[in-house]
């Protein structure tokens, strides 16, 4: 029954879509400059979570203390936060009042403009703590002997960072980066909220399917059918990596 209730909805999908009109339908729900919007989007979340997400990993699988616990529960908060609740808390931090985005304004007359940056945020915001507990669990599989060794030889930490700890780890990054990407390409709630719903401008894939479904129901099933195609070649990419 478990299997069913996850499998009927998507056997409907494949089911019910229009596959001789499929060109036409996405035309019509403007997948072109929606998928393209979200291509450029997740790769940069991609990009600024291996950034800003590895070296946090490093910080959550090597420290320990009684702040590890608290710094962890934040970064995995927005996992279990409702999406529209994290689109009102970017607004309240990055809007033209809020808490970073109203001295910003105050200060330099700068703020943040309704283009595809405030998409990028909504979801690394959302994609960022996948990303982070992926790494940390691969880093903390790591044996902590082989920092001892590399200090000892003389390496600095971040030498011992980049040229010992990251090269083990490629697997895990990977997987995180895939899931990080997965995860910003579905995001709609926060991206509503915070950014808006704009054509060629703010409009992701998802945001299209929603659209679409007050316009055609044939474009949005087209939609959402490349939605689901793109989301089991992920899973197929990632299915190595769970198995072992």
């Amino acid at each position: 029954m478990g299997l069913a209730l996850l499998a009927i909805p998507l056997a409907s999908l494949l089911i019910r879509v229009s596959w001789t009109t499929l060109g036409p339908d996405l035309q019509t729900a403007g997948a072109k400059d929606a998928i393209w919007l979200s291509i450029r989007t997740t790769l940069t979340t991609v990009v600024l979570c291996l950034l800003l997400g590895t070296p946090l990993a490093w910080v959550l699988a090597r420290s320990e203390g009684r702040w590890v616990p608290w710094v962890r529960a934040v970064v995995t908060v927005p996992l279990v936060l409702p999406p529209v609740v994290g689109g009102v808390a970017l607004l309240l931090a990055w809007g033209r009042t809020g808490v970073i985005g109203g001295p910003l304004y105050d200060w330099f007359g700068w703020r943040l403009p309704y283009n595809w940056s405030r998409v990028v945020l909504a979801e690394v915001f959302v994609a960022l703590p996948f990303f982070v507990l992926a790494v940390e669990g691969a880093m903390r599989s790591l044996d902590p002997r082989y920092d001892d060794i590399a200090s000892t030889l003389g390496a600095t930490p971040t030498r011992t960072f980049t040229r010992v700890v990251i090269p083990q780890v490629l697997p895990g990054i990977a997987a995180g980066a895939m899931l990080a990407w997965a995860r910003a390409l579905g995001e709609f709630g926060a991206t509503l909220t915070f950014a808006g719903s704009f054509p060629g401008t703010t409009m992701t894939a998802p945001l299209a399917v929603y659209q679409a479904l007050d316009v055609d129901q044939n474009a949005a099933n087209a939609l959402a059918i490349v939605m689901l195609l793109v989301c089991v070649l992920v899973l197929g990419a990632l299915r190595g990596k769970w198995l072992r």
